[in-house]
């Protein structure tokens, strides 16, 4: 079932299924140097990972983040969506795709819906983010969807300080 549809991209939850396509994602380069390593090293560790951090969500909340499909051909790209951190006060928009998906675009068409959802579906006011120090691409995707940088926290389950976005709906 899709939770939002775009021009080129469809945003769903993801199931037990998508365990390799996980397993890749957070072994990404990208994503261990600009969120963490959760040390996923194999299809049973996604899962279990994906468990306790998206499935979980779900349930208990109804939204987190979501598989991003290519509508034309069904394509995983990465993950978008909404999600609620012990170490922030407010909701916050998370994303990251495959290396090889980035630049086109994607992350900035999923992120707009996402703080569309938000607003118009959540009756959330405010929405935040949070980056790797230098990471200037996500800055600005953040940037662009009016989002303002808040400075730098060390946040707990982050090896370093990240900086720290919000965007009032």
């Amino acid at each position: 079932m899709h939770i939002l549809v775009t021009e080129r991209l469809a945003l769903r939850e993801f199931t037990p299924l998508d365990a390799p396509f996980l397993l890749r994602l957070v072994n990404e380069p990208g994503w261990i140097r600009n969120i963490n390593d959760p040390g996923v090293r194999s299809v049973d560790d996604a899962l279990t990972w994906a468990e306790g951090r998206l499935f979980k969500a779900y349930r208990e909340l109804g939204h987190g983040f979501w598989a991003v499909q290519r509508r034309e051909d069904g394509a995983l790209l990465g993950m978008c969506g909404l999600f609620k951190r012990a170490a922030l006060p407010e909701p916050d928009l998370g994303y990251a795709l495959l290396a090889e998906h980035e630049g086109r675009g994607y992350a900035l068409e999923a992120a707009r819906a996402c703080v569309a959802h938000a607003k118009a579906v959540l009756g959330w006011p405010t929405l935040m983010a949070i980056t790797a120090v230098d990471n200037p691409p996500s800055v600005a995707l953040l940037l662009k969807l009016g989002f303002v940088e808040q400075g730098q926290e060390q946040l707990e389950g982050y090896s370093g300080p990240s900086r720290v976005f919000r965007l009032a709906l």
